[in-house]
């Protein structure tokens, strides 16, 4: 063995280690191109990464999961990447056929794999279509083409000269869908909602009434629409079955609020003269069609309204309504609730 110059060789240490680093760090990059299985692309793996959780024991998860070469790669991936602090929480959808590198991108950006909604009581497919968009979910105008002709069940049964043939059959709930979902399946679901909600029992209920699925839906929307308190909905509800019995207009301010499409506090005398279809001042009987999505709650008030004599109401200016038996008792009702 040659004797060990010091003075000659002080630098070769540090190459050799460098070297060694270069070869490892080389090693990982080309490590970062390959997925656990480039065939496995429609294999997916939810994984949920619990607040707080280290990199550490994230990268021990997905490898149990399958998801990789190694947690120690992982680990290596997130260092290289400057991504240590910055793996999101949440639920994910994961591809065996994704790389590392890709699986901590997509947890830097917590592109979570499902997206959650709510759609509340009362709303138009036109607020639904805005809420989706708000939040990123479908543009507006894409699936408000789609609900402009979309029937998927017959008793839905649409008038001609309505905007939405499903108008108030997308059930009002929380939604939970997965990333890439489009407009058509959104719209289906919340449509397959209403159909499990609306029971066979309340089908039942609603043939003794001699009302159709659709006049249900049409009656309750108005209720929704009118009702502010939860007690006075059966009564708001037998008001209008009180008037249709009679062979009176309805006279919902909520229908004008729809010709209009939004919620006017107050309308005027021009606005109950407004031409349309809707307009239950002017036109005896239902609308074409409801005029929202009403919840259980309004579609059960219809089902079994209160058994009442008043065919008239005004609201107060807490949301209350006064209730009356007679024309002159309305008169008196508005004065009062004008003070």
């Amino acid at each position: 063995m040659l004797p060990w110059d010091k003075q000659k060789n002080k630098w070769l240490v540090p190459l050799i280690i460098a070297a060694i680093v270069a070869a490892l760090t080389g090693s990982t990059v080309y490590s970062l191109a390959l997925p656990v299985n480039a065939a496995a692309a429609g294999d997916t793996v939810v994984v949920v990464i619990p607040p707080g959780m280290t990199t550490k024991a994230i990268g021990e998860l997905l490898d149990s999961k399958g998801l990789l070469r190694s947690a120690a790669l992982f680990r290596a991936v997130v260092s290289i990447e400057g991504a240590g602090g910055k793996l999101q929480a949440g639920e994910y959808v994961f591809s065996k056929a994704m790389t590392a590198r890709e699986i901590v991108g997509k947890l830097v950006r917590g592109e979570t794999g499902y997206r959650q909604f709510t759609i509340p009581e009362g709303f138009t497919i036109d607020q639904i279509a805005a809420l989706l968009e708000s939040q990123n979910i479908v543009p507006a105008a894409k699936f408000k083409a789609y609900a402009a002709g979309a029937v998927p069940y017959d008793y839905i049964n649409p008038a001609a000269n309505v905007k939405y043939k499903s108008e108030g059959f997308l059930f009002p709930d929380t939604y939970r869908i997965s990333s890439g979902t489009g407009e058509e399946q959104i719209f289906k679901m919340m449509a397959a909602q209403f159909d499990r909600q609306f029971t066979p029992a309340m089908r039942s209920r609603a043939a003794e009434l001699g009302l159709s699925v659709r006049q249900v839906v049409i009656l309750a929307s108005l209720v929704e629409k009118e009702a502010q308190q939860a007690k006075e909905r059966p009564v708001i509800a037998g008001v209008f079955l009180g008037r249709l019995k009679q062979e009176m207009p309805l006279q919902s301010c909520a229908t004008i609020q729809y010709i209009l499409g939004y919620a006017k506090p107050e309308l005027t005398v021009q606005d109950t003269e407004l031409p349309s279809p809707y307009n239950t001042y002017r036109n005896m009987g239902l609308p074409p069609g409801p005029i929202a999505s009403p919840g259980l709650a309004a579609i059960q008030a219809v089902l079994y309204p209160a058994a009442t004599d008043y065919l008239y109401f005004v609201a107060g200016k807490d949301g209350s309504h006064v209730f009356s038996r007679t024309y002159e008792e309305h008169l008196a009702a508005i004065d009062q609730v004008s003070n």
